[in-house]
């Protein structure tokens, strides 16, 4: 029998009546024998995400050495989920345990924890599986990275010989014993690390969208779904905002070539979307997957007369990202040309002004020039690559459309065509790419 590791997210988790819908999606298919579950998020838009709630008991509990205030509505929200599932399961001890814990830990990733962790246990407590507690199973290093050769064998075995289990997600231990959380939607991580070190067939991310769409529906309307995807293709789609799913989710279960099933929580009998390891993966269908950007980067151009001929001129303008620790996102180059692109948020607050000074001291440029409010817009497809014309096809609509295009850069596997254009133009040039490959 085919053995599925299901992970539910917020949404799917806002309340009891969601709750019990999750519930039976788990029930309905012997496949399914372990679940990992987020803490619960917004029932309505003007709502607050639980893992916000918890924040606030934290920053309450430092400033005043308590965090009764901010705790009673994390109180209310899981007493009212178990009156909505009418449970018989006395809550409210474990609550209180969680508020002193809260208290006396004074750790911001223990209180942000505890949503995963409650949840987690009225999950169990409905479905009469077994609980078993991240921070058993799954650890960090000393550096902070995810602990594979501690966390896999662990998982595996604990998991076994529970035969049904849910786990919470977002957690697990640190090196020194204490709670460690990924970054925000981390439970799709734990999720993948799950399917993983069982072996699943399939790693299930049940969610409140049937699916990946081509692009996003706020700029075209109703676009095409995405039924069949590869991971580099969704490693390039969720990099540039596509956030179904956390891009970081990918890389267990790439390793271990399972296949993941986005599917609707209020929609099981959609098809959703399957996405499979590139090896398994068949390129049909259209020649482009699907369309994703970023607004808010800024472009750095260094010019220098026989740059290809200076050894160490790249690594001298890294190092100097390098010691102010910042990020690059590309870095296009020419003979005599060199383009550093950087989100703008890392260069607020005169960052961007040090940065321009300290690349003039390293690199003796010709010239510097800086271009701010830059989108930047991936056009995504294993097709790309065997169809002729592709770039042509794109650059052509793209003129047509009246849109500058600032910057070039094509992966070297022909995956994708990456443009940099003004932020102005950034919706426009996704309709546009939009219109000529999937409208024609």
């Amino acid at each position: 029998m085919n053995m599925a590791v299901c992970k539910f997210g917020g949404t799917s988790l806002a309340d009891g009546n969601n709750i019990k819908r999750a519930a039976e999606i788990l029930l309905s298919d012997p496949a399914r024998k372990y679940v990992v579950v987020s803490a619960p998020g917004k029932r309505f838009s003007e709502d607050v995400k639980v893992t916000d709630l918890l924040y606030a008991c934290y920053q309450e509990s430092a400033q005043t050495g308590s965090c009764g205030e901010a705790f009673a509505k994390i109180r209310k929200r899981f007493q009212s989920i178990v009156d909505e599932l009418g449970l018989h399961f006395d809550i409210q001890p474990i609550l209180d345990k969680t508020e002193a814990e809260i208290v006396a830990r004074k750790s911001a990733d223990f209180a942000a924890s505890r949503g995963e962790y409650l949840n987690a246990r009225i999950m169990a407590a409905l479905l009469g599986w077994e609980f078993v507690d991240a921070k058993d199973i799954i650890f960090f290093d000393a550096k902070g990275a995810f602990d594979e050769k501690k966390s896999y064998p662990l998982i595996e075995e604990r998991l076994k010989r529970a035969g049904h289990a849910v786990v919470p997600g977002f957690y697990g231990t640190d090196a020194d014993g204490n709670i460690k959380t990924f970054s925000r939607g981390g439970s799709d991580i734990s999720g993948s690390i799950v399917a993983r070190a069982v072996n699943a067939d399939v790693y299930e991310n049940w969610t409140d969208v049937s699916g990946f769409l081509a692009c996003d529906p706020r700029i075209v309307k109703n676009p095409e779904k995405i039924e069949v995807i590869s991971f580099k293709e969704l490693r390039e789609l969720s990099y540039m905002g596509a956030n179904v799913l956390h891009a970081e989710a990918i890389f267990p279960v790439r390793k271990g070539d399972i296949p993941i099933k986005i599917k609707n929580t209020f929609r099981p009998e959609d098809a959703g979307t399957l996405i499979l390891p590139s090896k398994k993966y068949t390129p049909h269908g259209n020649i482009v997957t699907g369309i994703a950007g970023k607004k808010d980067f800024t472009v750095i151009f260094i010019e220098k007369s026989l740059m290809n001929s200076e050894i160490g001129f790249a690594r001298r303008a890294l190092s100097v990202l390098e010691k102010e620790r910042i990020n690059f996102e590309h870095m296009p180059s020419g003979i005599d040309t060199l383009s550093l692109v950087i989100e703008s948020r890392y260069l607020e607050g005169g960052m961007l002004d040090r940065l321009i000074e300290e690349m003039k001291e390293a690199l003796s440029p010709d010239y510097i020039r800086v271009s701010e409010n830059i989108a930047l817009v991936a056009t995504v497809g294993h097709g790309m690559a065997q169809n002729i014309g592709t770039s042509a096809r794109l650059f052509t609509a793209l003129s047509d459309a009246g849109i500058n295009v600032r910057m070039i850069d094509q992966g070297s596997s022909e995956l994708n065509i990456i443009v940099g254009i003004d932020n102005a133009d950034y919706e426009r040039c996704v309709r546009a790419i939009y219109h000529e490959f999937f409208e024609k």
